[in-house]
């Protein structure tokens, strides 16, 4: 039983400290100069910064006192929702993607097309310069005065068509 005894002697320390507390607290209390706990005072100021009475506002509720009549709120008109609805729906039917198949988008590309598509801006300088070796080389002929200027012009272009006959295969 000796458990018993010490239970008893931590209950009235316990006692004794909250006696204390309470002292503290109302010595506090005593020096400030008010004599109402600060629980009170609070809802006391409460009361004095709202001096005027709310009324109620009756929203579901018809009272029988006249002089409540004019705190009944007006009932509610439901809003028109089909034209919500409408919009809604023209909203959520789809739009047809695609009305004509291209058939050059579903066709495969060649295996090669991404090098004809970098090598393509070479080949453009490459062919400008060919041109104008061709030019220079008929110049020269014709400077020469060996041939007149219809033969050279018709040897040329028929090399160049060879040429070009050459790269197509």
């Amino acid at each position: 039983m000796a458990g018993v005894g010490s239970l008893q002697e931590e209950a009235l320390k316990r006692k004794e400290r909250l006696k204390a507390l309470r002292r503290k607290h109302q010595g506090e209390i005593e020096e400030t100069g008010d004599s109402e706990p600060p629980e009170k005072k609070i809802a006391g100021e409460a009361e004095e910064g709202n001096k005027e009475i709310r009324q109620p506002i009756f929203k579901n509720y018809k009272p029988e006192n006249e002089s409540l009549q004019d705190a009944v709120a007006e009932r509610a008109q439901p809003e028109k929702v089909e034209e919500h609805i409408k919009d809604q729906l023209e909203a959520a039917k789809p739009e047809p993607v695609v009305e004509e198949v291209d058939l050059m988008n579903l066709a495969p590309r060649k295996p090669d097309w991404d090098l004809k598509r970098d090598v393509s801006k070479k080949l453009e300088k490459l062919e400008r310069r060919t041109q104008r070796a061709i030019a220079e080389l008929i110049r020269e002929r014709l400077a020469s005065g060996k041939e007149d200027l219809v033969t050279v012009v018709n040897v040329s272009a028929a090399a160049n068509q060879q040429s070009l006959d050459s790269d197509e295969d």
